[in-house]
């Protein structure tokens, strides 16, 4: 029971079908062998980029799809529905793109973006440390102004991707100044000195590699830095803000998934004599689980079309990803429990659906983080007006300018 999709046009309609046959025939296939065998999907990954869909949201003069974010993310919801550990892999590398997207110069740009997004190399985004996962203001990891190298020292916990991936983007603090103290950087991954741990053992997302990544004297040279020196913060909540789209999408295409496999068991199993879907509790048990995947989707859909329009949209990632994160428990849970003891086997992907929709409620900021985001938000309104920033249009070049609204409600 595929989603029904509200498409911009036929040729959104073209590419979105592409995908689901894509994710149906070439990706489904392979998911619940290689998470029972924890085996990274690198191949998979190498499928989807020389299909374009790990650039799918950026502009074609530097290789990406063009795409917007709404036709972008529908794309994404797809492939997750599929398999989510690669669902959230290019959700990681499109956020791992974003800072040399936007705030990188012409020439960095040109020199890098077009390899990044053409679909050979791999990202990950290194933020979080053993000691500052939802305050990144208090990161540790440092890097010092060396001539023109700058040499970084640290730990990045908790890295998608970390060990398989071909570039890290990595935030480490050049001063002590604790919201302009840290600069963004481009790292190669076979840059001297980086290192990483095995991947971590996880309950869900086992075949989605997480490992805590080591910078020890990694000397890079001062070309790579990302913005200006003190801007990585910014960055890094700008960029967190279409990484939570993102998983918002992947947590809808999980959610959808387990509906569907809900569906198709309530249809051909019985209980007295007639099937469990014309039954009233499993029906409107069933009736719920749909509701709760338009929700996810219409206010992931909603805040992808703030941004596409250029408007301000943090508040509204936020509420995607709390709203998309926490159906998507609610609906997998719903899903073990309307197969019983069938849920609760490894005989269906029900009980790996469930696994799998817990860690969404805690990355990209945990669901507290965003709570606390919309609460701030709220807290700036005027009694009975709207906040100017809720409708003052982002200038999609200035950089700065569009992430200082951003950043702010972080």
């Amino acid at each position: 029971m595929p989603a029904d999709r509200a498409l911009p046009g036929p040729d959104a309609v073209e590419l979105i079908g592409r995908v689901r046959a894509l994710a149906t025939d070439v990706l489904a296939p392979q998911a619940a062998e290689a998470e029972a065998a924890s085996s990274f999907p690198r191949d998979a990954f190498r499928t989807l980029g020389r299909a374009g869909l790990l650039g799918l949201s950026y502009g074609t003069e530097y290789g990406g799809g063009g795409r917007s974010y709404e036709v972008y993310l529908q794309a994404l919801e797809e492939v997750a529905s599929a398999w989510a550990s690669v669902g959230v892999g290019v959700s990681v590398h499109a956020m791992s793109c974003f800072p040399l997207a936007v705030f990188g110069t012409e020439q960095q740009r040109r020199r890098w973006l077009p390899d990044m997004l053409g679909g050979d190399l791999l990202g990950a985004y290194c933020l979080s440390e053993p000691e500052a996962g939802s305050d990144p203001a208090s990161m540790r990891t440092r890097a010092v102004l060396d001539g023109d190298h700058y040499v970084l020292n640290g730990v990045k916990a908790w890295t998608t991707h970390g060990g398989h991936a071909d570039f890290y983007t990595v935030m480490a603090r050049t001063s002590d100044d604790r919201s302009h103290g840290i600069s963004c950087f481009l790292v190669p991954a076979d840059t001297p000195g980086l290192s990483a741990d095995p991947p971590e053992r996880k309950m869900g997302l086992t075949g989605s590699a997480t490992a805590a990544m080591r910078f020890e004297d990694v000397r890079l040279p001062v070309e790579r830095r990302i913005g200006r020196e003190g801007q990585g913060l910014q960055i890094a909540l700008a960029a967190l803000d279409c990484g939570r789209m993102g998983i918002a999408a992947v947590a809808t295409g999980l959610a959808q998934a387990a509906l569907d496999e809900a569906v198709a068991y309530a249809r051909t199993h019985e209980v007295a004599g007639q099937p469990l879907i014309a039954q009233q509790g499993p029906a409107f048990a069933l009736a719920d689980m749909a509701a709760s995947v338009a929700a996810a989707r219409a206010t992931t859909l909603a805040a992808a079309r703030r941004k596409d329009q250029g408007l301000t949209f943090g508040q509204e990632a936020s509420i995607a990803k709390l709203v998309a994160t926490d159906q998507a428990m609610k609906v997998t849970g719903d899903a073990v429990q309307l197969l019983g003891d069938d849920g609760y086997s490894s005989r269906y992907p029900v009980e790996r659906y469930l696994r799998e929709a817990k860690v969404m409620q805690i990355f990209e900021g945990t669901n507290q983080i965003q709570r606390l985001v919309i609460s701030r938000a709220l807290a700036r309104l005027a009694p009975g007006a709207l906040s100017a920033a809720s409708v003052r249009p982002a200038p999609r070049q200035d950089a700065t300018a569009w992430t200082m609204s951003e950043a702010s409600s972080a």
